[in-house]
């Protein structure tokens, strides 16, 4: 779990007054503390988690703690009364020791360390995924009073991170995995899925609430009663000014097939992380250096693709940069601060001419950027403040 200096700043600007009050913030912020700077804004995330409400009610999200793990993000959402996705030792750890009840934490790693699973089950935290027999058998093992429920391999197209890849076992294999579960001791309690990461296509998730819903159905006839859908995350947020709100466009559709699908006594919940946490983080930094090579303008920036912008290799993904500069725009490169030359953020960014010293933000960033920040370099991780 990343350790950073937190300092709390009073009086910070809801979304609505994100061009005004939040902007002049930026630059006293970055003033008084230094840059790199992550600004974390606590009435975000609490606006991102009434959305959440609002757009899927009978959607009950568990913040998956990979996606941003700093310890006041975790504090808000406890405060909130939602349940936590973990996906190691160290993440339980860390949100018991604030206070989490287990029962609200959901071990959704379908590939465990056993040394996990022992913890895990010592702890009382005894809802958990799999996708293959060799993890039931795992979880038997070293879990033998373990919840479980099973991931099931669904569409990913035009998802920006695609995880089927990876996690979820056929469908067709779901049933027998279920009742293999059962004869091992275990209880069956629901089905899992992921549809990918900021997925921009709401057929995803309708394709995954069938398949699910026929797995449900099945298993009742064979005596396997499972009461809890788990439809994971991959809610998607908008990075750019004026970037069509897909997660807001599907929730009418998505709530509709949810209600038609799975009666009222069957739990829902997810996993979201970056519907939450996203547009609640700003990344401040300076330019350190500038050159012309190639005939184009080249500023190289305090933080960079190792640090809170590794979200472009680990993440997919496209930022926003914003300056506080006016006058014409050129086509320029931003680079990070380190020795590689990989370390090139973006070679077509169109921006005034800066000064060493001037400020680049952007918005939209909290989610896999300081969790999956390095120290290459001996470069510091960017300070974290968080504001009210």
């Amino acid at each position: 779990m990343m350790q950073t200096k937190l300092i709390a700043v009073k009086k910070a600007a809801s979304h609505s007054g994100n061009n005004g009050l939040m902007k002049r913030l930026i630059p006293r912020l970055a003033r008084q503390y230094g840059t790199p700077l992550f600004i974390i804004n606590r009435a975000w995330l609490k606006e991102n988690l009434n959305r959440f409400h609002k757009l899927l009610p009978r959607v009950q999200p568990f913040y998956a703690v990979k996606c941003n793990p700093h310890i006041e993000i975790l504090k808000v959402f406890h405060k909130e009364g939602i349940g936590f996705d973990v996906a190691s030792q160290g993440e339980m750890e860390t949100l018991l020791k604030i206070g989490v009840s287990p029962k609200n934490l959901l071990f959704a790693n379908t590939i465990k360390r056993p040394g996990t699973l022992k913890f895990s089950a010592a702890k009382g935290i005894n809802l958990t995924t799999f996708d293959s027999e060799y993890e039931l058998d795992k979880i038997a093992k070293y879990a033998p009073k373990a919840k479980v429920m099973v991931r099931i391999k669904v569409p990913n197209v035009g998802s920006i991170v695609e995880l089927s890849v990876k996690f979820g076992t056929e469908p067709a294999d779901a049933i027998p995995f279920l009742i293999k579960a059962q004869r091992l001791g275990l209880t069956p309690v629901g089905v899992s899925f992921h549809v990918g990461s900021q997925c921009l296509k709401e057929e995803n998730y309708l394709e995954a609430f069938e398949m699910a819903s026929i797995i449900m159905r099945d298993a009742k006839l064979k005596q396997l009663y499972l009461d809890t859908i788990d439809i994971g995350g991959g809610f998607p947020i908008c990075h750019f000014e004026h970037e069509e709100d897909y997660f807001a466009k599907m929730a009418p559709n998505l709530n509709k097939e949810i209600n038609r699908l799975f009666e009222p006594s069957i739990k829902v919940i997810a996993e979201p992380g970056r519907a939450l946490i996203g547009p609640a983080g700003t990344l401040v930094m300076s330019v350190i250096g500038k050159s012309i090579r190639d005939n184009k303008h080249w500023y190289y920036l305090d933080d960079g693709l190792y640090g809170s912008l590794s979200g472009i290799v680990y993440d997919h993904c496209k930022y926003q940069y914003k300056v506080f500069r006016n006058g014409p725009k050129q086509l320029s490169t931003l680079a990070g601060p380190t020795c590689d030359g990989f370390d090139i953020i973006s070679y077509m960014e169109e921006l005034p001419e800066l000064e060493v010293g001037d400020f680049v933000y952007v918005e939209n960033i909290g989610a896999y950027s300081i969790a999956t920040g390095t120290t290459f370099n001996n470069l510091p991780l960017a300070q974290v403040v968080a504001v009210n």
